[in-house]
Parts: structure tokens; C-alpha cells; sequence
């Protein structure tokens, strides 16, 4: 590669040639970009030249140029990465201290209602007072799912039946001035992922796109696959080579600037007037992403249009274990001992017990709102503040508890630590999580035949009890 040595600052150069005149061995190398392509950066390294000949009495130094294109790519990559990441072990600090205020908010509101008939001139301002902790308890779902910390319930999907059930409602949300049309690729490998939120995450781009077309225009959702060979040529540095379900979301309207397309994935970041967004929409949509396994891209130009892309690992799926008998015969099917998924339980009619519950919980308000409500049911409760005094309070009772229900987060000893404790005396113990984060935070570290329920924060009364009794049955 030819370069011009005046692409160097003259002031610059003229200072290290004369320090290489002076054979200074420590000289710093500078580092600038190419006047016709300011993408392509240069660093150049001056040496002095120590046994000069007679022949080139003049020479005073050698300069060496390298290109640093790709290095300065990869720090400013390295640098956003753990800016975002920074952001949302903060944000995911902050939901999880939201959530206990919230859930102490929404099950004292619960108990205020249980007194008051809808007649009672107190009846709205509580009401009113639960359905805006519900609405705060969506923010903090954002943030948690910004820090990949959100519930996800994955489950193997077919993009093509999920974008076709989606259409309708897409169709409504942009309006009659967009026209919208779905692409849908040949043959779609299946994906694993929370339905739930995927829809959550094409709405959101959905939304966005409308809203950059005030005067209409077109959107269109594509999916294909993306062979492992076929990644590199999309440019990403990020995206790990593999097979990818790829689903773009592009839209005709006014684009994003280069300085703003920078920062749309950070939380509380929007360019919307005061009171027309919080800034969480395209953050959340880019954890639930990275949460599920798969990368989201931007690109944008001014005048033109956007188009999102989105790569979803495809799932294989894995073959069943076949279980074999002493005598070497295949066994009966059995169900694999998996946790118990208690977060969206079927709601049973009677929720009352005489059960012996153990309620492990470090915040006052959130424990004895839940002693409140599970002694207003029949049940015998006992409390302890943290998984040490869980253990003296297990002890004391010789044992004699129907189920645990237990923080996650914890002074002194967590609930993880505190199932593991309680299950080298009492192997069979039924058990309960109660946390703001997800489940596979925790579940992880646990052991592979821990078998327990999980209800999210936060949590309604009647989501507590339903819990617990569905435990209790199971």
C-alpha cells in the first residue's frame, strides 16, 4: 500500500524526526486516517537510525506505517460492550430493588381491597393505586429484560406461523397510511424462544417504524435463513458464525442519524417529545434478544429508511434419552424431573390450606404482607429474615415444614444455598422461589434434580396463594 507521508500532521512529524535526530529511543507513534478515507486508520512509528554510514551521512530516521483499521474497530466495539453491559447490571440492580417496593405496594393494596367493596368511597383511590404499581411493575420488566435478567418461558418455534397469527395486529398498530407487507422464507429452521416476547420485540419495531413514516409509507418483516457460511458476508464483527434465522424489519421513513444510531439501544435514550416514550422500547427489545442467544443490528440512512436485523440461533433438536430396565429391556416413558413452572399457574378455585409454610424473605414489608395472606387462608406460617435464620427456625420445628417459600437474594445465605442446606436433611422438601430476576439466574447453580416452584416479582396475593397451594398438590 503506497501512502503519502504528508498525510501526517507537518507539526508532528517535524517534532519526531528531530527526536530521532537526537537518537531518542522511546518515541510514541502517531496515529491518524487517510485524507481520502477517513474509515482507514493509520500508525506510524519513527525509529532513529543509531549507525548512521557515510554514504547516507543525511538518513535520521526510519519510518514504518501500519494499518490499524480493523484494531480500532475492535476497541470501539470492546468499548460499547461493556458500556452496555455497565448499564445493565445498574438497570438490573435497580428493577430488582423496584420490585420489592412494588411488590409490597401491590399486596398491600391487595389486602385493602379485600376489606373494602367496590361501594366504598375508598374503593377507586385504591384500585387506582394498584393498577399504577401494575404499570411501574411493566417499566421494571423493561429494565430487567435490558439486563437479560427478564422471565423467559422458551419454547421451539416456527417463525412463519408466529409472524402470520402477528400480521393482524400489525396491520392495526401502523394504520391505513403504511403498507405492510410480510416476506416469508422457504423452509424457516425452527428457533427457541419466548413467543411472548418475540412478539413484544416485532410490535416495538413495529411501532418504531410508524412512527418514523408520519406521512405513510412502506414496512416490510422478511425472514430466510442464514447459513453459517453466509454470516460473514452481512459485515457484523459480533455476529458468531453459525446457522441464524434471520428476520429484518425495514421501513421506508426518515432514518436515524449517525450520532443517534450509536446510542438507540440504550435504556432512557429517545429523540420522542416528554410524555411520548420512556426510551425502554428498543433497549428491551435488544435484551430479550441477547438474552434469547441471538444479535440485533441497526443500519440506517438519513432519507431513506431503516432496516433492524435480527440473527436467532436454529434450534436442533436433541434426541430423547432412551431409558433401559435392569434386564436390558426398553422402559416405560417417564418424565424428566424438571422444575416447577409456577409462574403462569391455572387458577384454582379453592385457595385455602392448613398446610406449615416457612416464608424466608429479608424485606419486612413483602414478608409480612405474605404472612398476612397466607394465614388469611388457613395456613400455619412461620417467617425468618435470611436463610441462616430459616435453618434455626427448621430446626426448632424438627423439620416440620410443608414448603419453603424463599427470596432469592439474600444477606448471609441466599435461597439457592438455603435449598441445598434444607435438602441434606430433608431430601423431598417442596420448595418455593420468590425473585425479581429470572430463573435461569439462579436455577443454574442449583442441581440438576432440584425440583421447585418460581413466582416472579412482584406478585399479587392471589399469585402467591395460587403458588403455593398448586406446590403443595404437585
Amino acid at each position: 500500500m503506497a501512502l503519502d507521508i504528508k498525510t501526517l500532521n507537518h507539526n508532528q512529524l517535524n517534532d519526531l524526526i528531530e527526536r530521532a535526530k537526537q537518537r531518542q529511543a522511546d518515541i510514541s507513534p502517531i496515529d491518524t486516517v487517510l485524507p481520502d478515507n477517513e474509515e482507514r486508520h493509520i500508525r506510524f512509528y519513527v525509529n532513529a537510525v543509531i549507525d548512521q554510514s557515510d554514504e547516507a551521512p543525511e538518513e535520521a530516521a526510519i519510518v514504518y506505517a501500519v494499518e490499524i483499521t480493523e484494531q480500532k474497530a475492535l476497541e470501539t466495539q470492546m468499548a460499547q460492550t461493556q458500556k452496555m453491559n455497565a448499564v445493565g447490571t445498574l438497570a438490573g440492580g435497580i428493577a430488582h430493588d423496584f420490585n420489592n417496593v412494588l411488590t409490597a405496594i401491590i399486596m398491600a393494596s391487595d389486602l385493602l381491597l379485600t376489606n373494602h367493596r367496590p361501594s366504598d368511597p375508598s374503593f377507586p383511590d385504591i384500585m387506582n393505586i394498584k393498577q399504577n404499581a401494575n404499570r411501574a411493575a411493566s417499566l421494571v420488566r423493561q429494565l430487567l429484560a435490558f439486563s437479560r435478567k427478564q422471565t423467559l418461558r422458551p419454547e421451539v418455534l416456527n417463525l412463519t406461523d408466529v409472524l402470520a397469527d402477528l400480521r393482524t395486529l400489525l396491520a392495526r398498530l401502523v394504520g391505513n397510511s403504511i403498507k405492510l407487507k410480510v416476506d416469508h422464507g422457504r423452509d424457516l429452521w425452527p428457533i427457541r424462544a419466548d413467543i411472548g416476547q418475540f412478539e413484544q420485540v416485532v410490535v416495538n419495531l413495529a411501532v418504531n417504524a410508524r412512527d418514523a413514516m408520519p406521512q405513510g409509507g412502506d414496512l416490510m418483516v422478511r425472514t430466510k435463513n442464514v447459513p453459517v457460511d453466509e454470516c460473514k458476508a452481512y459485515g457484523y464483527r459480533e455476529l458468531v458464525p453459525a446457522d441464524y434465522v434471520l428476520v429484518e424489519v425495514e421501513d421506508s421513513g426518515t432514518g436515524i442519524p449517525p450520532e443517534v444510531l450509536k446510542k438507540i439501544f440504550e435504556p432512557f435514550f429517545t429523540t420522542k417529545e416528554v410524555g411520548k416514550g420512556t426510551g425502554l422500547g428498543l433497549s428491551m427489545v435488544y435484551g430479550i434478544i441477547k438474552q434469547t442467544g441471538g444479535f440485533i443490528y441497526c443500519d440506517s440512512e438519513v432519507g431513506k429508511g431503516t432496516v433492524f436485523r435480527i440473527f436467532l440461533p436454529r434450534h436442533v433438536a436433541k434426541a430423547a434419552p432412551v431409558l433401559v430396565e435392569a434386564d436390558g429391556k426398553q422402559a416405560a416413558d417417564a418424565p424428566v424431573p424438571t422444575a416447577a413452572k409456577a409462574t403462569e399457574p391455572a387458577q384454582p378455585k379453592d385457595l385455602s390450606g392448613s398446610a406449615t409454610v416457612l416464608l424466608v424473605e429479608d424485606e419486612d414489608a413483602v414478608r409480612m404482607g405474605g404472612m398476612r395472606a397466607l394465614t388469611s387462608r388457613g395456613y400455619t406460617v412461620h417467617e425468618a429474615s435470611s436463610g441462616v435464620e430459616a435453618l434455626e427456625v427448621f430446626e426448632e420445628l424438627g423439620g416440620k415444614i410443608d414448603v419453603v417459600v424463599s427470596d432469592v437474594v439474600m444477606p448471609e445465605m441466599d435461597g439457592p444455598t438455603l435449598l441445598g442446606e434444607l435438602r441434606k436433611r430433608q431430601p423431598d422438601i417442596k420448595f418455593i422461589f420468590v425473585s425479581g430476576y429470572a430463573e435461569d439466574a439462579f436455577a443454574k447453580n442449583l442441581p440438576a434434580d432440584a425440583q421447585f416452584g418460581f413466582l416472579p416479582k412482584p406478585f399479587s396475593l392471589k399469585q402467591l396463594a395460587t403458588v403455593v397451594k398448586e406446590v403443595l398438590e404437585s
